[in-house]
C-alpha cells in the first residue's frame, strides 16, 4: 500500500541541470531517512545523497557541490536538485525512503528513473 513516484528524470546536455523529486504515499506513520541511489550503466548501485528526518545531509563524493538534496516533510517529498551534470552522471535513479508502519520500520524503493547526460 505504500508508493513512491518519482518525476524529473530525462536526457540532457553537460553542463544543465535536472530535478528529481520523488513522493511517498499510503500506509504508513512517519519517513526516517530518504535518500537517492543511482546505477550506471556497467556499474554498481551507488548512494547518491541522503536526508535524516532531522535535515542531516551526506553526498557522494563525485556529487558534493553539484547536487543538493530535500525534502519536504509536510507534502512527503524528497527532492535531487542536479547541476553542472556530467556524461557520468548518466543512470538510472531511485528514490529510496525509510517508512514507519504498523509492522515497523523497513525501507522502500521507487521504481526508478533515467537520466541521460549528454556531452
Amino acid at each position: 500500500q505504500v508508493q513512491l513516484v518519482e518525476s524529473g528524470g530525462g536526457s540532457v546536455q553537460a553542463g544543465g541541470s535536472l530535478r528529481l523529486s520523488c513522493a511517498a504515499s499510503g500506509s504508513f506513520f512517519s519517513i526516517d531517512a530518504m535518500g537517492w541511489n543511482r546505477q550506471a550503466p556497467g556499474k554498481q548501485r551507488e548512494l547518491v545523497a541522503i536526508i535524516t528526518s532531522g535535515g542531516s545531509t551526506n553526498y557522494a563524493d563525485s556529487v558534493k557541490g553539484r547536487f543538493t538534496i530535500t525534502r519536504d516533510n509536510a507534502k512527503n517529498t524528497v527532492a535531487l536538485q542536479m547541476n553542472s551534470l556530467k556524461s557520468e552522471d548518466t543512470g538510472v535513479y531511485y528514490c529510496n525512503a525509510d517508512l514507519r508502519t504498523r509492522s515497523g520500520r523497513r525501507p522502500y524503493w521507487g521504481q526508478g528513473t533515467q537520466v541521460t547526460v549528454s556531452s
